[in-house]
């Protein structure tokens, strides 16, 4: 995402990672054909328990909505998976997805043509510029905050495409462990991230400057969410970046982790949490 910051290296158990390439070395091999990619977003829907917070959140918003022609912002769309999913439920949506990455977007709106889904459109964009003042029912904006330096001023370029009455909904991960940081010493092992989480108060108090009438916020993560983040996200990526040999590997390893870590996310998503290292937050203009 726009404008990332480079930490300096201070001391930390785990040597901070650059998560991008690993990114993009997936994003190569799934992209290969529609039907590997339709595919890998299944794996993610599946895998990566912010999905099933962000999903459950979506369908909450779209009761009653998915006959009505609306228009909606993936903001930092990222592989595409959220576009993707929404595109699944209404054909009447109208969906645009943003990102700076234009080998993404280039790949993606190949993609959408291949599988006929005309309804969606992907661009370049810098979050921290974009402005398309009262032309969004919803926006949506996952795992891209903690990239952002400049929040605010996104926050309130959101605010502004926004419709009254429209809702931003946010996942990004907490300052209760986000990003795997515990202790002051510490640093994200992602190193493309920009800060360590959010508290939950200060998100909040960030959007309502921004401009936002009513903000709800809530943690997700929590004890069975770290496990399965452990599990599924935080140790194989761990292994890739030592190498890529262990691509070869990935397959059996999941096979013997993948049932315990649905059980998890589906714990986590069905329970109220007092902390995590995750949050969910929502704000309507």
């Amino acid at each position: 995402m726009p404008n990332c910051l480079i930490h300096p290296f201070t001391y930390s158990p785990i040597h901070p990672l650059y998560y991008d390439p690993i990114k993009k070395t997936l994003g190569d091999v799934f992209n290969r054909t529609p039907w590997l990619r339709r595919l890998f977003y299944h794996l993610l829907d599946l895998l990566l328990l912010r999905t099933w917070h962000v999903h459950r959140e979506l369908r909450r918003w779209a009761k009653g909505r998915t006959q009505e022609p609306l228009n909606i912002l993936d903001a930092g769309s990222g592989y595409g998976q959220y576009t993707y999913w929404m595109s699944g439920l209404s054909d009447k949506w109208n969906i645009l997805a943003v990102d700076v990455k234009e080998d993404q977007v280039a790949d993606s709106n190949a993609f959408f043509r291949q599988i006929g889904r005309r309804n969606v459109q992907f661009a370049v964009q810098d979050l921290v510029l974009y402005q398309e003042p009262n032309s969004f029912d919803l926006a949506l904006s996952v795992d891209v905050m903690e990239h952002i330096l400049e929040d605010v001023e996104v926050f309130r370029n959101i605010h502004a495409s926004l419709k009254d009455g429209g809702m931003l909904l946010i996942s990004t991960p907490s300052d209760q462990g986000g990003s795997d940081v515990h202790d002051d010493g510490e640093t994200s092992f992602i190193e493309e991230h920009v800060r360590d989480g959010y508290n939950i108060r200060e998100i909040q108090q960030k959007l309502t400057t921004a401009g936002f009438e009513r903000v709800e916020a809530r943690y997700s993560y929590g004890e069975p969410g770290q496990i399965s983040w452990r599990l599924s996200m935080k140790y194989p990526i761990l292994m890739l970046g030592k190498s890529r040999l262990f691509f070869i590997l990935l397959p059996f390893y999941y096979l013997l982790t993948f049932p315990f870590c649905l059980l998890l996310n589906w714990l986590d998503a069905r329970t109220v949490h007092d902390s995590g290292t995750g949050l969910i937050v929502k704000a309507w203009k």
